[in-house]
């Protein structure tokens, strides 16, 4: 356990359940931690990453200002109690990747931090105050191309032959799931050897929503090339991205969307609506193809495009990946963090 002199910048994390945030959390601090003192807090972290329980958070000595950073809105109220009741230094920090007008009392969170991290020029024009804007990176270590596809496909019991799409993420009408599964059973059929699977969550409340276009699937006799996988640890996730041929990300609204950085950084190219940072990081027809929001039309048009053409698809995940390691690895994304964290602590000090 670090030592509280070590102890520079505490990142909580006040939710069990793997997220978007969470994950954000988990990828970001081992990098951090090698330029500043850094550690998460809160429940459901990996064990080997850089920690401390809530009531240390809480107790930190009063001898030198640390930076909360917070990135939901009970984390910002976590910092207000932290420093103004129990009178701990924190220098308090917020990111955003919300594209949308906030809540009251998130507007009132807002106002009261010391600065402001925005995902995306598009969340940033929704805090209404000046945010360093700060786009997500991956880790291309971790996300890369797979070095056998096929036998990596063997090994997690998918077809080799298969031309595999992808979707990842909760499977909820947000994320577009059926409009991808429509788009499917529109384009399938011209090809036999087209697959489609999606990893995700699916909560009680999208039950009847998965269930029903599982049926669709079944209708037309494409149940066997439509599998929903449900929930996976999160390194089988990894592993899956670099099994794709395409990756699909059709959301009707995002916040920012790390899943194409991801499938980009394993080598495949991905068809994305034009909603959160998707038209920032996807080059259009050189890294993927950026499609209207809920256009099931031009979706099933890009899949059948994709799908009939194997160079165009291997050139595109070429060039996806050299376009991940030269505008978005995790390195550039941490770098700009910790220089917020310095200008904060500078000036509270």
């Amino acid at each position: 356990m670090p030592e509280p002199m070590q102890i520079e910048v505490v990142a909580p994390n006040l939710k069990k359940r793997l997220s978007g945030v969470t994950a954000t959390v988990v990828r970001l601090i081992p990098v951090q931690a090698r330029m500043i003192g850094i550690v998460a807090t809160g429940p459901g972290l990996p064990s080997d990453l850089p920690h401390i329980p809530l009531a240390r958070a809480a107790t930190l000595p009063r001898d030198r200002w640390r930076v909360w950073h917070a990135r939901r809105n009970t984390e910002m109220a976590l910092g207000l109690i932290l420093r103004h009741v129990l009178r701990r230094r924190y220098r308090l920090l917020f990111t955003s990747a919300a594209q949308r007008r906030h809540t009251g009392f998130t507007r009132w969170l807002i106002r009261r931090q010391d600065a402001l991290i925005a995902t995306s020029p598009q969340a940033a024009s929704y805090l209404e105050r000046p945010a360093t804007v700060i786009l997500h990176g991956v880790d291309t270590q971790v996300f890369h191309p797979a070095e056998d596809r096929a036998a990596l496909r063997r090994e997690m019991g998918l077809d080799p032959d298969a031309l595999l799409v992808g979707c990842f993420g909760r499977v909820r009408a947000q994320k577009g799931v059926d409009l991808l599964v429509e788009a499917a059973l529109r384009v399938f059929p011209r090809h036999p050897r087209a697959q489609l699977v999606f990893s995700g969550r699916i909560t009680p409340d999208n039950r009847a929503f998965a269930d029903e276009l599982m049926a669709k699937a079944r209708a037309a006799g494409l149940d066997d090339r439509i599998r929903f996988l449900g929930e996976i640890p999160w390194d089988e996730v990894v592993k899956l991205y670099r099994t794709l041929d395409l990756f699909a990300a059709p959301a009707r609204w995002e916040g920012f969307g790390l899943t194409p950085l991801e499938a980009m950084a394993s080598g495949v190219p991905v068809i994305a609506a034009r909603v959160g940072a998707y038209e920032t990081l996807i080059r259009d027809g050189e890294t993927g193809t950026l499609i209207p929001r809920e256009d099931v039309d031009a979706l099933a048009a890009a899949l059948d495009r994709w799908l009939s053409d194997d160079a165009g698809r291997a050139a595109a995940g070429r060039a996806a990946r050299a376009h991940v390691e030269a505008n978005h690895a995790i390195e550039s994304e941490a770098r700009a963090i910790v220089a917020v964290y310095r200008r904060l602590l500078e000036t509270g000090r």
